[in-house]
Order: structure tokens, then C-alpha cells, then sequence
């Protein structure tokens, strides 16, 4: 991952509590776990070693990719503009069924779809890009093109 990472201050701050939370804390109890497991004698029989190893792996893994994420991060604010960018909230309209969402577009590492946060990259944020309100835009989805119309920006 050598490109850009767009995140909200939120976005930033959640990764690096976790980060936090991975150096301090989970890091030691995998330390622990090994030295118990190394004490036991024969390692080469060892579930508990093998699984705390793996473990370890994975937690060195997340460790890095958080760290390289915090280094990348370019902080995406809340910006107040007459077109669609990335941060905006934005309130469309389906027009085939008239059904409306509001969704907040984000960069790819902060996607919530349970709080409507969608990527950057997603479909539905591509077609709305640099569009205004009351703009009617195509959206190329792998389920094939529908129209929405860009209702509020919020």
C-alpha cells in the first residue's frame, strides 16, 4: 500500500486508538502467551506455541498496515461546497423507484455501510463526483445503470 489514505480526523483517530491497542495491550498478552507455552518444554508439539505464534504473525501484520496507514493519511474535513468532493454528505433520490438515501463519501478505509459511509471508489460516489444538486448522473454498477439525482448536499 504505497498510495494515499483518505481518512476523516475520526477515521484517524479510530486507527490509531487500535494501534494503541495492538502495541500496548494485545502485543504483551501474545508475549505472555508464548513465554506459558515455551515453558511447557517440547515446542515441536505445541498447539498453544503454534497458536500464539500465529496469532503474533497477525497481530505484527495489522500493526504495520495501521502504522503505514497513519504515515499515508491525508485528512479529508467536512468542506462546505457546491459540489460533491470527497467528505461531502449527500442526500440522492433513485429515480427509478423514488427512494431516497443519505450517504457521506469517504476514502476506501473508513466504509461503514451501517452508518451509509461509502468509498470514494464505490460507484454511486464515482457518477456523483464534482456534480451539483439537482444533477441527474448515471451510475455504472456491476448490477448494471441506474440514474440518481443528487437531491442536498448536507
Amino acid at each position: 500500500m504505497t498510495k494515499e489514505v483518505y481518512l476523516t480526523g475520526e477515521g484517524l483517530e479510530e486507527i490509531k486508538k487500535e494501534l494503541e491497542y495492538l502495541k500496548l495491550v494485545k502485543r504483551p498478552e501474545i508475549i505472555n502467551s508464548l513465554k506459558e507455552a515455551r515453558a511447557q518444554g517440547d515446542l515441536s508439539e505445541n498447539a498453544e506455541y503454534d497458536a500464539a505464534r500465529t496469532e503474533q504473525a497477525m497481530v505484527e501484520s495489522k500493526i504495520q498496515e495501521l502504522e503505514l496507514m497513519v504515515d499515508k493519511a491525508i485528512i479529508i474535513s467536512e468542506v462546505k461546497s457546491d459540489k460533491v468532493v470527497l467528505g461531502t454528505k449527500v442526500k440522492i433520490e433513485y429515480v427509478d423507484d423514488k427512494d431516497t438515501e443519505i450517504y457521506t463519501i469517504v476514502g476506501s478505509k473508513e466504509v461503514d455501510p451501517f452508518k451509509n459511509k461509502i468509498s470514494n471508489e464505490s460507484p454511486i460516489a464515482k457518477a456523483l463526483l464534482n456534480h451539483k444538486i439537482n444533477d441527474v448522473v448515471v451510475v455504472d454498477s456491476p448490477n448494471g445503470k441506474y440514474s440518481i439525482k443528487l437531491l442536498e448536499i448536507l
